[in-house]
């Protein structure tokens, strides 16, 4: 399963593959939930493996984000293999 920021985000991106897309921090990403320590969880148990950033940047508080999304957007840029894919960048959380 892979994550972005925002719903709209993910159902662009789970319409696009057919494969379930994570929402963090709800509608427009400005929810604080799940938090940083919720989504290591998630990733330690494998239940996420990749992140989906918007190309510009990570997501966050640029786009009405949350501080939970800003952090963890920090997070995945320290610990994770980016990828570009046209304008969109793949964070690889395999290693994380």
């Amino acid at each position: 399963m892979a994550a972005t920021v925002g719903s709209q985000n993910a159902a662009s991106y789970q319409l696009a593959t057919g494969h379930a897309v994570m929402a963090l921090g709800g509608f427009n990403g400005s929810d604080p939930s799940p938090n940083l320590e919720q989504l290591k969880a998630d990733v330690a148990a494998g239940r996420i493996h990749y992140f989906i950033g918007d190309g510009s940047g990570l997501g966050g508080r640029q786009n009405g984000g949350s501080t939970a999304a800003a952090g963890i957007a920090a997070w995945v840029a320290d610990t994770s293999l980016a990828t570009a894919v046209g304008n969109t960048t793949l964070y690889d959380l395999s290693g994380a």
